[in-house]
């Protein structure tokens, strides 16, 4: 992203002499109330392409606090998704497991944009969504390894992270199966009349989806705060997009639903893209963000993710498109802190994530009798009869 204009009577409130990656994160504490808030405008990295409407500014304003937030917050979501590969290859992460590294800028960006009554639902690479909703990194790896401490209990594993408190409603398995659910989510919104929307979030590999179409056809004819939100990174499971989709053209593929493609890449234009996103959803109804990013990873635990595309091609992006180190070199052009500072963030998130599986291994696992919870409503009495129907076998609670 390019810089348009340098902000003066910024404060450098990270700088100390005596800091180290042991007292780092109570200095932070102490530090953070004081990173400035001056507003620092920078230029989104590519211009927003459109579909049937105007395009929001390349000019987004964010500040010294909102950077080191998102650095801070990236840099341990990444953190958290290399060690949740090496959890997997240990294989205290057993079932299906699809990482999000190199998405980042997608989650904090979006995040940025709306608050915790906007409602998101996404697909199974649901790690980084559900602690930018405030998730923790106990609730991640306890539930990775399937421990009563996780966000689900320990009961829905890699793909089914939940935090509805907090507009957080899944993690789904089911290839496009959670944009319907999106759209009964922003249906509910405009039933009861509140100034909120909805985002479901889906791959490239689902945007050929029946029921993405069939979604977007209601959401349209009831003019719903719904936001379909394509995270394009190019490769449904080992699929080239090109291979699969006769228009990769995924914002435009609404026809009389407008559309907006991003660079995926920058968090700064995901945030412009998704403030302008809601402000035009609750006038006018639903639309299309096409988020152009990039995963690093395979599709999941079991695709090494080099045998459909060159490992130039990774490195490539990741040197030039990489979302922390475009935040890094921002923070490092305003002089908000000192490359050593930042690395001994870095640090000490790698720190926190060990700390917490540390914590995660010592969650016991669910108890057997949890099969049978989770499953009706409580307080139904519903009856478990035997294959003949007939001798009443249990009532469950």
């Amino acid at each position: 992203m390019a810089l348009l204009r340098r902000s003066s009577h910024l404060i450098r409130p990270l700088t100390s002499p005596t800091l180290t990656a042991s007292n780092l994160t109570s200095y932070l504490r102490h530090s953070f109330s004081s990173l400035d808030d001056t507003p620092i405008t920078v230029e989104t990295s590519m211009p927003f392409t459109s579909h049937n409407c105007e395009p929001p500014s390349r000019s987004v304003e964010t500040s010294a606090k909102e950077l080191m937030t998102f650095f801070i917050d990236m840099a341990t979501m990444r953190r958290m998704e290399i060690a949740a590969d090496s959890l997997y290859k240990a294989k205290l992460i057993r079932g299906f497991c699809h990482l999000y590294d190199g998405q980042e800028a997608v989650a904090i960006g979006m995040e940025a944009g709306i608050t915790k009554k906007d409602c998101i639902i996404t697909a199974y690479r649901d790690h980084c969504i559900y602690f930018c909703r405030g998730g923790t990194l106990l609730g991640t790896f306890a539930e990775l390894m399937g421990r009563k401490n996780g966000c689900s209990n320990g009961k829905g594993g890699s793909m089914h992270f939940y935090k509805p408190e907090s507009g957080f409603y899944g993690g789904h398995g089911i290839v496009g199966a959670q944009v319907p659910l999106g759209v009964g989510l922003a249906f509910a919104q405009k039933y009861n009349k509140e100034d909120h929307v909805s985002f479901a979030l889906y791959g490239d590999g689902a945007a050929n989806q029946g029921q993405l179409f069939e979604a977007l056809n209601m959401a349209a004819l009831w003019d719903l705060p719904a936001i379909f939100v394509c995270e394009n990174n190019h490769y449904g499971m080992g699929t080239a997009e090109w291979r699969a989709a006769k228009s990769p053209s995924y914002y435009k593929r609404g026809d009389y639903v407008p559309g907006l493609k991003v660079d995926g890449m920058d968090a700064l234009a995901v945030k412009q893209a998704c403030i302008f996103a809601k402000e035009h959803s609750l006038k006018n109804g639903p639309l299309i963000l096409e988020m152009d990013t990039y995963r690093y990873h395979g599709h999941s635990m079991s695709d090494p993710g080099s045998t459909y595309r060159t490992r130039d091609e990774i490195s490539g992006v990741r040197q030039e498109r990489d979302p922390i180190e475009r935040v890094r070199k921002l923070i490092l052009a305003h002089d908000i802190a000192t490359e050593k500072e930042l690395k001994d963030i870095e640090k000490e998130k790698r720190k926190e994530v060990d700390d917490a599986i540390a914590q995660a291994k010592e969650s016991p696992v669910p108890d057997p009798s949890e099969l049978y919870t989770n499953v009706y409503v409580k307080g139904y009495g519903v009856e478990a009869c035997g294959a003949d129907r007939k001798g009443v076998k249990a009532v469950l609670p």
